[in-house]
């Protein structure tokens, strides 16, 4: 069973202390849908980085790695893949391994990001540049192993946002309705036929962590 990591940005500013296994620490942050991991990894990054005085961490996440709609449309079964996109197998775990390594490997490189109001990856969108020495990655399906999701190796160390099923879809319903316009109806349709089968994905590998992070019910859904 993971401990439970009472302090991140103190133990992001002790890593920064000492010397990465390879050129950057590297810090997978999981969680469910709706826990707030993109939040959390913000804040955590812009806390490092008012400490230290420099911009020694980043925050990223693994939603530009989304397969764009134009590839799920090539599927077999293509309506059915756009309804359940957010499922592991509707993303690029192969090109995010590689962006991983060179990531870890301290090289400077750009990332993708999602535009959410065209629903597609966009790339190039963000970069890393030499100076940044800790990075927290953030996403789902990070500790996932079927699906080709085959990323553990490429952390240095592992941590789960740990916010219960409830929670999170409380959280994840709200979203739903303030960003996309659903009715509660439609909100709930969307967990039950999509979010929650993703939850328990993610959730599945929660002791595979090296530590539990509770996250307070004021941050908001990410």
């Amino acid at each position: 069973m993971p401990a439970h990591l009472a302090n991140p940005v103190a133990r992001l500013l002790d890593l920064l202390t000492r010397s990465p296994v390879s050129g950057r620490w590297l810090i997978g942050l999981s969680g469910l849908p709706g826990s707030g991991k993109s939040t959390a990894a913000a804040q955590w990054a812009q806390e490092v980085n008012l400490q230290s005085g420099t911009d020694v961490a980043a925050a990223l996440g693994m939603d530009g790695f989304h397969l764009p709609k134009a590839a799920l449309a090539l599927f077999p079964e293509p309506t059915a893949a756009l309804a359940r996109r957010g499922a592991p197998w509707t993303f690029d775990p192969h090109g995010l391994r590689k962006h991983l390594v060179a990531l870890r490997a301290g090289q400077p490189l750009s990332w993708p990001g999602f535009e959410h109001a065209v629903g597609d990856p966009v790339a190039d969108a963000l970069h890393v540049g030499a100076q940044t020495r800790l990075v927290l990655v953030e996403g789902l399906y990070l500790l996932h192993t079927a699906h080709g999701w085959e990323l553990a190796d490429c952390f240095d160390e592992h941590w789960f946002l740990d916010v219960s099923m409830d929670v999170a879809m409380t959280r994840l319903a709200a979203r739903h309705m303030s960003a996309n316009g659903q009715t509660r109806a439609q909100a709930q349709a969307r967990l039950d036929s999509n979010d929650r089968l993703n939850a328990a994905i993610a959730w599945r590998v929660r002791n595979q962590a090296d530590w539990l992070v509770a996250n307070p019910t004021a941050v908001l859904p990410a």
